[in-house]
């Protein structure tokens, strides 16, 4: 490729379905003790939640319901599960990007439903499918595209730049977003997805390409269960990238769709002529995630010591502090707020929280 784009991996980023549930009256699933835990944690105005064990599996249960009208919300490492004894579909569940890459959705999904049937939770119907992540990951140095190279059939556009330069250009808005943006940026910025720089083996220059459909769109092609979306993902992937949203190279003239395709968006058509059936699975060391993280935070810990070493100087009318004096004052603040009587406890939420609530 003239644009020296390599692609690092693609697959499913995010998954969400819905769920027809019921519990079965011999089963270990219960609506009625999760929401007395529910409004006992919402009640001590506990936002950390709580680990329930239910059969073999731990789910952080939170003190709050959905947005979408779901009275619990259980996180797993895995998955978030949206559920209420009320609610058609009762179960509504999002599948986590670590663990679709690590993983795959036919995993995910496969144990979820055993799951489910070893709790006594019956099938009434099959699932459907709400929402699907597409992405495709590339190794790009130096790109040469903004928004003005993408012909789309969607009306509504935005770009972001970051230090003059392009860092996401986005088209569409609801049954289908394509994104091409710097992920990397978007990892240092908002996501913290630092296991990615393991998979693909780079930590700079990585771009994704990424659709975000929902299930109009995916229903057009006859995809409504997992089943469907594993036979049939490659024909909603050829439409998107060769009839629905396309990068080119501007060459002045007037009809836009004659402008030859870019170098990049022809590697991609390639690669999903070519998709296998089951995505990508890669193994994710979580040490290494765990030890980039504590990196990330040590560089903000020091950031920190730098403005209190700055007001230090203020109180104290010195022109210099040096990195000691600073981290003293630090020690001297931090045994202030130390309580030991919560320590313990709120270092174990936050370590469910980062377990459960992660990736």
């Amino acid at each position: 490729m003239t644009t020296g784009a390599r692609l690092l991996m693609s697959g499913l980023d995010t998954v969400q379905a819905a769920y027809y549930l019921r519990p079965h009256f011999k089963g270990v699933f219960r609506f009625e003790p999760l929401m007395v835990a529910k409004e006992r944690l919402r009640a001590d105005k506990n936002r950390d939640g709580e680990l329930v064990q239910i059969g073999e599996l731990s789910f952080l249960l939170q003190a709050y319901g959905s947005k979408s009208g779901y009275p619990l919300v259980l996180d797993h490492e895995d998955f978030t599960v949206e559920c209420g004894e009320f609610n058609n579909p009762s179960f509504f569940v999002t599948y986590r990007s670590k663990a679709l890459w690590q993983k795959g959705a036919k995993a995910l999904h496969s144990g979820f439903l055993a799951w489910a049937e070893a709790v006594g939770l019956v099938v009434v119907r099959p699932e459907t499918l709400s929402r699907t992540d597409f992405a495709f990951d590339y190794l790009l140095a130096s790109p040469d595209f903004t928004s003005d190279s993408v012909v789309s059939l969607s009306t509504k556009d935005a770009q972001y730049r970051g230090d003059r330069k392009v860092q996401t250009i986005q088209f569409g808005k609801g049954d289908v977003v394509l994104r091409i943006y710097n992920k990397v940026v978007e990892i240092e910025e908002q996501s913290d997805k630092v296991w990615l720089f393991q998979l693909w083996g780079a930590s700079e220059n990585v771009w994704r390409i990424e659709w975000q459909v929902r299930k109009e769109v995916l229903r057009r092609f006859s995809i409504r269960t997992f089943e469907d979306l594993f036979a049939g993902y490659g024909d909603v992937l050829r439409y998107l990238a060769s009839e629905h949203d396309s990068l080119r190279v501007p060459n002045g003239d007037s009809n836009r769709s004659r402008w030859p395709l870019h170098p990049l968006w022809a590697d991609l058509i390639g690669q999903i002529d070519a998709l296998p059936c089951q995505g990508v699975y890669r193994e994710v060391d979580d040490q290494v995630a765990i030890r980039e993280r504590l990196a990330r935070l040590s560089v903000m810990l020091y950031g920190y010591c730098k403005r209190i070493a700055a007001l230090v100087g203020l109180r104290d009318r010195s022109d210099k502090v040096a990195f000691g004096q600073a981290m003293s004052e630090l020690r001297l603040m931090l045994e202030s707020a130390h309580d030991p009587f919560t320590w313990d406890t709120e270092v174990a939420a936050k370590r469910a929280e980062d377990r459960y609530k992660g990736g």
